[in-house]
């Protein structure tokens, strides 16, 4: 599956290479061919399986932990970074309600910086199930300057559900209460709606 985004920006490309075929020389439309396969590739959207078993919260995001630090309100932040060549596409970590979803602007920092949790521009949603809250954000990086976000406050959701994606090279950072036990560290790589990330205690 791919998503529609990236077959607008191929179809855009095929035709502005085509065109610069016709008028100027046959070749100038290679670089806009590899471009349309490269969008093609980067949008997309395969298929995932959410474990079962109640308590679990699974990976909204493909990547790498990058960060596991204790925050001043007692929560724990945990933040994955996306390269160009993971999966873009954001899914839920637990099933229930969506409680909020605040967009923030701000800077395109390198996403993988710890200051990006904080200045650059984010999408932000509280989901609420099973007697617990998680709150998640899609954050842009400095090629990212897209976040788009397909849920609004009151839709259920399944976990491991899309909830939306983030164009090109980003973050995803998530925030737990103390009635969850991180399940991943820092280092490790995650699957987007199947690595379980943390279970509740």
């Amino acid at each position: 599956m791919i998503v529609s985004t990236g077959l607008y920006y191929a179809a855009f490309l095929v035709g502005g290479g085509l065109l610069l075929g016709i008028f100027t020389r046959p070749w100038a439309a290679i670089p806009f061919g590899v471009l349309a396969l490269f969008c093609l590739w980067f949008f997309r959207d395969p298929e995932r399986t959410a474990p079962t078993g109640a308590g679990l919260a699974v990976s909204p995001a493909d990547g790498k932990v990058v960060l596991i630090r204790p925050e001043a309100d007692g929560r724990t932040r945990m933040a994955i970074f996306l390269n160009v060549f993971d999966v873009h596409v954001n899914r839920t970590p637990i099933a229930g309600q969506v409680k909020s979803v605040t967009y923030k602007p701000g800077k395109f920092l390198v996403a993988s910086e710890v200051a990006a949790s904080v200045e650059n521009e984010q999408n932000t949603l509280v989901v609420e199930g099973d007697g617990s809250r998680i709150e998640f954000s899609q954050i842009a990086g400095l090629i990212a300057r897209r976040i788009v976000c397909d849920k609004k406050p009151g839709d259920q959701l399944q976990r491991g559900e899309r909830i939306g994606l983030i164009k090109f090279g980003s973050r995803v950072d998530l925030l737990f209460g103390p009635e969850w036990q991180l399940a991943v560290n820092v280092g490790e790589r995650v699957t987007a709606g199947e690595t379980v990330i943390a279970k509740k205690k």
